[in-house]
């Protein structure tokens, strides 16, 4: 106890001198998020800064391992970290795909080699990455997939198309599922390989949503040769390495229903509204809707950390991920949907200098794909009904 406490402490005290006060305000536009990349800006100096003291101590990935470019914490220690960050408001030094997905596929299924080549660069913001897996006929029905890759030497021909690319058209390297065996059952003959956007025959197309903007790209493919050795596990067993990422990307997006680093929702209300004698937010039935809101916050963030928990002691069920996905998205649609109310007629306004060119209103619309991406709303609950709650019929 006394060492972790101590650890505690130290961590305290280093957040306090190295974490700029800038990077401890609440997030308001989309470049306040670091992606890191081979054509990577900085929005400001703090922000660069503070990417570099994170980087340096390995705490981009604190739970890798070192040689990897993490910072070779345990699962107590990442968590106080992580405590401590939040306790000051920080922001995460970096957002990677590589980060929350591709990384724990690498670290359980990669060769010594691929580790070597990809988990450093990833820990270091050096290569941004996409992820190659919904396609126009297959998105819930993922492995229904028709992206070929036909043997050429030691090298894979692959032709196809990929839709919902999410930041295809910023990507340097893409990780991606194609058929490499026709003739198998369809959650056979798949493999999960990585390869360079660079390569000649890749190209991007964005998706224009609702919102006026869009993370989204069509992703195609033109004879793009790829070697065999970028395949991650075996061939045609591409489909146990998509599962397990996919346990991880669900993971991530319920993260968007809890709160982080940005200021609670009642603040945020108050500040549009104002607030009574009393000093409570002007408006009782508002008031009512947002604390019951930030009690099922508080509740998606015990859930998280008891499913981190979980995994820390080797219990944790694969198909949690899927209720807290479920759970995460649909809190984030309800609190644009407060934000919205919030606001008032103000809040739909869609270009202007006032409204940070109509954030809120395009923030709203963008949480609609929310319980879409990353598998329905509707496919997570049969998967909790059939996994955990073992329901019958479902």
């Amino acid at each position: 106890m006394a060492n972790v406490d101590q650890f505690r402490s130290d961590v305290r005290a280093w957040l306090e001198a190295n974490c700029p006060a800038e990077m401890r305000q609440p997030m308001t536009r989309e470049e306040d998020t670091f992606w890191g990349g081979r054509n990577t800006t900085f929005a400001s100096q703090p922000q660069r800064v503070w990417f570099e003291r994170m980087r340096d101590k390995g705490w981009t990935v604190p739970h890798w391992p070192k040689e990897y470019g993490g910072g070779g914490l345990d699962g107590e220690e990442t968590k106080i970290l992580r405590q401590e960050m939040a306790a000051i408001s920080a922001r995460l030094p970096l957002v990677s795909f590589g980060i929350s997905m591709l990384g724990p596929a690498l670290l359980k299924y990669g060769t010594e080699a691929q580790k070597r080549e990809h988990l450093p660069k990833i820990a270091a913001g050096l290569i941004r990455w996409c992820q190659g897996y919904s396609e126009p006929n297959a998105g819930s029905d993922l492995a229904s997939l028709q992206t070929r890759a036909e043997p050429d030497g030691t090298d894979f021909i692959i032709n196809g198309q990929k839709i919902w690319t999410s930041y295809a058209n910023y990507a340097d390297w893409i990780f991606c599922l194609v058929r490499t065996d026709s003739a198998a059952k369809k959650h056979d003959g798949i493999s999960f390989i990585l390869f360079d956007m660079r390569s000649p025959g890749v190209s991007t197309k964005p998706i224009l949503l609702i919102s006026g903007k869009s993370p989204f790209c069509e992703t195609f493919f033109d004879n793009v040769r790829v070697p065999q050795a970028n395949v991650v596990g075996q061939i045609n067993r591409g489909w146990d390495v998509a599962k397990y990422l996919l346990q991880h990307e669900r993971a991530m997006i319920s993260g968007m229903g809890e709160r982080g680093g940005n200021r609670p929702l009642g603040q945020v209300a108050a500040g549009l509204i104002g607030a009574d004698a009393g000093g409570r937010l002007d408006d009782s039935m508002l008031r009512g809707q947002i604390a019951g809101f930030e009690i099922d916050e508080a509740a998606l963030a015990c859930a998280a950390e008891r499913a981190t928990d979980l995994a820390k002691a080797g219990q944790a069920h694969p198909a949690f991920s899927s209720a807290l996905k479920y759970y995460g998205t649909e809190l984030n649609k309800r609190r644009h949907e407060l934000l919205m109310s919030a606001g008032g007629i103000d809040a739909l306004e869609w270009e202007s200098e006032r409204s940070t060119e109509g954030a809120a209103a395009r923030a709203w619309l963008r949480t609609k794909a929310n319980s879409i991406e990353g598998g329905t709303s509707e496919v997570m609950l049969g998967i909790v009904a059939k996994r955990i709650l073992d329901l019958p019929g479902a």
